[in-house]
């Protein structure tokens, strides 16, 4: 069925009564009311609720091309552009433009930094207005289907009743699988990248180690640095420090790194002798200077505690019993070992099993789970393929801008 021409874009888009839209720094932030606060699974609420995002492209007459991207754990809304803190290109600038698999002459592309983070959502480093001080420890626990919450509530604010598609990469891979159980009848098509329907034991080890470093520097105070004006740096270096090393694979910092070392001859002592050290020391240092503490620790116990079977008997199809309709595209990489294939073939499995569309794709890389950060030109065909067949379903190869 033919659509009709695309309106002028004219953003922000009005929003609910409820809701104000004001630009900081370079996005835009939805405000909610006191009367819309965000229910949480943990019992709590938070009244006042902020999302911080950015939109690239014009949405349509009838509102039917907006894209959702759900970024990962230590990624925030901006996608694509240069970012206002560290000056590089978006995350996922790879994907988003003409001809490629997003693009903004298409689509209408929102993404939103999580409940929780740091980049102008509600999170710990937010001030708690009964207080006047950052929440810190007092902000309440957060989950995945927490996020995907809040991020509906965005999207009804911008006006938009169905999402054409909902995207995501390792935690933003679970916020899709989140979005399609939870909102079936919102979401036309989903693409889930190098995730899982739920945490290991490994990979709650992992991040429990990286909580510990954080929580174990001086500078912590119990959560109340920003009270003391000072930052746990050094704890937080180190848990990104450790984490990093999850996101590569050994033939990948075999080839880049090797033993090769930093300078001639060994140091005999403790500096960075081997150009890795140097490498996982910089990402560290950098990594404080874009990034909450506590947002780290809020959000790696969202992921650990993620589980989409948990509610259902342990049985994971159940959870997409109600997503029949959904389109939904799986995809991950052979040399990924923090969310390896077997955890993708899982999915599949269920969403097989609950009568759902997928399409699943294992791509051949030895560049870990980051891969999907980086350039594979398998995936981006594939996500083209699967974004052409999903809008002509949809309806989308009229009225669109050209």
């Amino acid at each position: 069925m033919a659509k009709a021409k695309a309106t002028e874009p004219t953003l922000p888009l009005a929003a609910a009564p409820d809701s104000t839209t004001v630009p900081a720094s370079g996005d835009e932030v939805m405000r909610f009311a006191g009367n819309r606060s965000l229910q949480l699974d943990s019992g709590a609420e938070i009244a006042g609720l902020e999302i911080a995002y950015r939109t690239w492209g014009t949405l349509n007459a009838d509102r039917s091309n907006a894209v959702l991207i759900c970024h990962a754990l230590t990624l925030d809304q901006h996608v694509t552009g240069t970012h206002p803190v560290t000056g590089k290109p978006g995350w996922w600038t790879r994907l988003i433009g003409p001809g490629k698999p997003l693009d903004p002459a298409r689509h209408y592309i929102i993404c939103s930094n999580v409940v929780g983070g740091c980049m102008g959502s509600t999170g710990p480093a937010s001030i708690n207005p009964a207080t006047g001080k950052a929440w810190g420890l007092a902000f309440p626990v957060i989950t995945i289907p927490d996020m995907v919450r809040a991020q509906a509530m965005l999207v009804e604010a911008l006006g938009i009743q169905s999402l054409f598609a909902v995207v995501g990469g390792s935690m933003g891979g679970m916020q899709v699988l989140q979005w399609a159980a939870d909102y079936p009848e919102r979401v036309f098509s989903a693409i889930c990248i190098a995730s899982a329907p739920r945490h290991t034991a490994q990979n709650i080890a992992f991040h429990e180690v990286g909580r510990q470093a954080v929580m174990a520097d001086p500078d912590w105070r119990g959560g109340a640095y920003a009270e003391a004006g000072v930052r746990p740096d050094k704890g937080l270096a180190v848990a990104r420090m450790a984490a990093h090393i999850t996101y590569l694979s050994e033939p990948a910092l075999q080839r880049k790194f090797g033993r090769e070392l930093q300078r001639d001859g060994l140091s005999w002592g403790f500096d960075a002798d081997f150009q890795v050290e140097s490498y996982l020391r910089h990402q560290g240092a950098t990594f404080v200077d874009r990034f909450d503490a506590n947002s780290y620790l809020y959000i790696t116990r969202a992921m650990d505690y993620f589980d989409m079977a948990a509610a259902h008997d342990g049985v994971l199809a159940e959870a997409f019993r109600k997503a029949r309709d959904v389109r939904f595209c799986v995809l991950s990489f052979t040399s990924d070992w923090l969310y390896p294939t077997p955890e993708s073939r899982a999915v599949v499995r269920a969403l097989n099993a609950a009568g759902a569309r997928a399409s699943f794709v294992e791509i051949d890389s030895d560049k870990g789970h980051d891969a999907f950060l980086l350039d594979e030109p398998v995936m981006d065909d594939a996500l083209k393929g699967f974004f052409a067949s999903a809008e002509q379903a949809r309806g989308l190869t009229a009225g669109l801008v050209k």
